[in-house]
Formats: structure tokens, C-alpha cells, sequence
């Protein structure tokens, strides 16, 4: 029974199978198609500024029917919202839970910003067995990294600051609105009391720091201050989309290197057939994760549905030859948890450990940037390992 669990999905694994799966997904306000909702703010292109929404395309306030689209949730943001389902539940039994202490807070690993690339990480005890993971990776071997931090090959590390070792995305889930009208609001913060008929304050103090941004009477809520033209949020007249991708061909491209004394070209295939079987059921776990619901205030998003309550959406394989099929109805939440548990228990989950955050490894890191493993400082020789030749599948 096991082993036909394990080889449901081989097919997504071969040469000639599938290029990736892809959800479509129309989504809601949850007031209303038509409600006001927030999308995310960036920082200013230019300091002074104010920040904004990301929107491409036409100003629909100067031309009412132009196109545009405004993003609501990016790619790194949709990442950092599903990765975290691996600390709950069954689904903590699929990845190894490192923990990292910092003073009194605790840090899993599937919560840091650059997963295995994270400089918490770099500044414990696992800064060895990761940079040794990653040397691996350079080598054309993802075993290891998926021994320590296998959401790393799912939703993509760049070990930016050291080894240079790269693992694209094989998820990437990105929200968008469309034909959106931007909306400002307005606010008037109002003092409790009359602080100069209390003496606190002289009346021209008070008078002075009225409506400003940086007066220390104003910062502190003394005296009036009104909020003008800010965020408002947006208006989809075009509706909401969740485009997901899950990059099986990126899949395929994953090895591994059999631990056998002697291994033989086969055994390594086997290692590498059971690492593949083990990341794709990661990915189907994460790709059949509903992101739905609470992202940020005034934005609350849901499954649109149709006139019978049908949700408005789409799961579909993408064979190389553009051909495109349905798989919504095989590849529920429940199958995908089930193959993930059956190919973890044949890869073997890496041990959960706690380490603690050392003060000296940053002091040391900040100290010795630009001194890493590849590139030549004076002095010193280059490491001929970080030399060999590129895992295919981190370009």
C-alpha cells in the first residue's frame, strides 16, 4: 500500500511528465466584490515621498476605463504566509523543527525572513552543517539541505552572504487586483482637554505644533493634528486573482548523492528519486494550502463563488505540450498529506534540535563580511570546493 502511495505521483517526477501544476483562484473582500480592501504599502521611490501601493498601468482618476493592476500580495509575502503550516499539527512531522534561541525568544526556522540563508541561523551552531548543506548543494546534491531545511528547496534559498548557493522557488503564489480605483481617506485626531486652560503648555506652543508631523506636542497628542489624503485603499472593478504556480520542471531538476560506500550509479537515482518524491509532497501540501482569510487591517479575503456558491477557481497540470487537465478532483489537501507522510517516512525527516543564537558568530560575521567561502581575500586561498560545478537547478 505504501509503496503505491509513494509512486502516485512519479509521473510529475519524469523527464517527459507534466511542466508544473497551476491554480487560478478568484477571491473576495470579505464585506463585497465591490468593497474597499488594502492592498500592501511599499516604501517611496524617493526619500520625502509617501509610500504607496504597487500599481501598474493607467491613472483611472484622470482616465476612468484604463487597466491596471495593483499587487496585493506578493510572491515573498504569499511564502511567508504558507510555510509556517510546517510548526502545526501532522505537518510538523513532515520537516525537521529547528529552533533557535535568542535571549527568551524562540525562533523556528520555517519562521526566518531567508530560511537556511538567514543570519540567525548563520550565527549558532548550525552555521557548519548549513554552510556544509549548501557547499552540497553547489556539488549537485540537495540531500543534505533537505536533511536540515527541506521548505528551503520549496520555496526557494539564496545563501546571499556566504556560499552563493542558489534553490529557485518551486512554489510561487502572488495576489493581484485588477482595474482598481484608488481611494484616499481622511482623519482628525482631537486632544482630550484644552492643555493651555490647564497650564501645561503655553498657548502659542501648542498653536504652533498644531498639524505637524515631527513637533514633540504633536508626536506626543497634546494638540490637534489632522491626517490628510492618506491610504484609502482600492476598489477592484475587475476582481481579484491568486495565480499560483508549483514549477515541476524546477522539481526534476533536484539530485541527490547516495551515503552508500561504493554507491552505484543506480543507488544515486534512488537517493534522488526518494529526495524528489520527499519535496513534492512538501509542495503539493503547501500548493492545496488555502492563504485565505486575515492579511492585513481592512483586508480580509475569501473564495469568490458563483450564482450556486461554486468557488471560482481552477487546478491544472501543464503537460510540455501545452496540454491542460484538470486534476482539482485527485489532488485534494488530504491526498497530498498522505503521499507527503508516506515520502517523508521513506526519505527520513531530519531531527528537530534547539541551538542557541551566538552573540560572537554575529560579531564575527559582521567582522569577516566579504571574507566567505569562494572568493579570494589576500592572503588566503579561494575554497576550491565552492568551485565545482553549479547545481543545474540553482540558475
Amino acid at each position: 500500500m505504501n509503496d503505491n502511495i509513494l509512486a502516485k505521483f512519479d509521473h510529475y517526477l519524469t523527464a517527459e511528465g507534466p511542466a508544473a501544476l497551476v491554480i487560478r483562484e478568484h477571491l473576495s473582500p470579505v464585506e463585497g466584490a465591490d468593497a474597499v480592501f488594502f492592498p500592501s504599502t511599499y516604501a517611496p521611490k524617493k526619500k520625502g515621498e509617501k509610500s504607496g501601493y504597487n500599481i501598474d498601468g493607467g491613472d483611472r482618476t484622470k482616465t476612468p476605463d484604463a487597466k491596471n493592476i495593483v499587487l496585493v500580495d506578493s510572491v515573498g509575502s504569499q511564502a511567508n504566509r504558507i510555510e509556517p503550516l510546517f510548526t502545526e499539527g501532522d505537518y510538523a512531522k513532515l520537516v525537521p523543527q529547528i529552533i533557535i534561541k535568542a535571549g527568551e525568544k524562540l525562533i523556528n526556522l520555517l519562521d526566518a525572513g531567508h530560511r537556511a540563508g538567514d543570519a540567525i541561523a548563520r550565527c549558532s551552531e548550525l552555521k557548519l552543517p548549513l554552510q556544509s548543506a549548501f557547499f552540497e548543494v553547489l556539488k549537485g546534491n540537495a540531500a543534505p539541505l533537505a536533511k536540515l531545511a527541506p521548505t528551503s528547496l520549496v520555496f526557494g534559498v539564496w545563501d546571499s552572504r556566504d556560499t552563493q548557493a542558489k534553490l529557485p522557488r518551486l512554489i510561487s503564489s502572488v495576489i493581484r487586483a485588477y482595474d482598481v480605483r484608488e481611494l484616499t481617506r481622511s482623519a482628525q485626531y482631537t486632544p482630550a482637554t484644552d492643555y493651555s486652560a490647564l497650564e501645561t503648555f503655553e498657548k502659542d506652543d501648542l498653536k504652533q505644533a498644531e498639524g505637524s508631523t515631527d513637533n514633540p506636542l504633536a508626536v506626543r497628542g497634546f494638540v490637534h493634528v489632522p491626517a490628510t489624503g492618506t491610504h484609502g485603499g482600492v476598489i477592484a472593478d475587475g476582481g481579484i486573482r491568486r495565480d499560483a504556480t508549483l514549477a515541476l520542471s524546477a522539481l526534476k531538476l533536484l539530485k541527490a548523492k547516495s551515503d552508500k560506500r561504493d554507491a552505484s550509479v543506480k543507488d544515486h537515482e534512488e537517493a534522488t528519486l526518494k529526495l524528489r518524491r520527499y519535496i513534492l509532497g512538501l509542495a503539493l501540501v503547501s500548493f492545496t494550502r488555502l492563504t485565505l482569510g486575515y492579511y492585513r487591517q481592512g483586508t480580509i479575503l475569501v473564495s469568490a463563488t458563483d450564482s450556486k456558491g461554486n468557488p471560482l477557481s481552477e487546478f491544472i497540470e501543464v503537460s510540455l505540450n501545452g496540454k491542460r487537465t484538470d486534476v482539482s478532483a485527485t489532488i485534494t489537501a488530504d491526498a497530498a498529506l498522505a503521499y507527503a507522510k508516506a515520502a517523508a517516512a521513506d526519505f527520513g525527516v531530519g531531527k528537530n534540535e534547539t541551538v542557541d543564537f551566538e552573540k560572537s558568530k554575529a560579531v564575527a560575521d559582521v567582522k569577516d563580511d566579504g571574507k566567505k567561502p569562494g572568493k579570494s581575500t589576500k592572503g588566503k586561498k579561494a575554497d576550491p570546493t565552492a568551485t565545482a560545478p553549479q547545481n543545474p537547478a540553482a540558475s
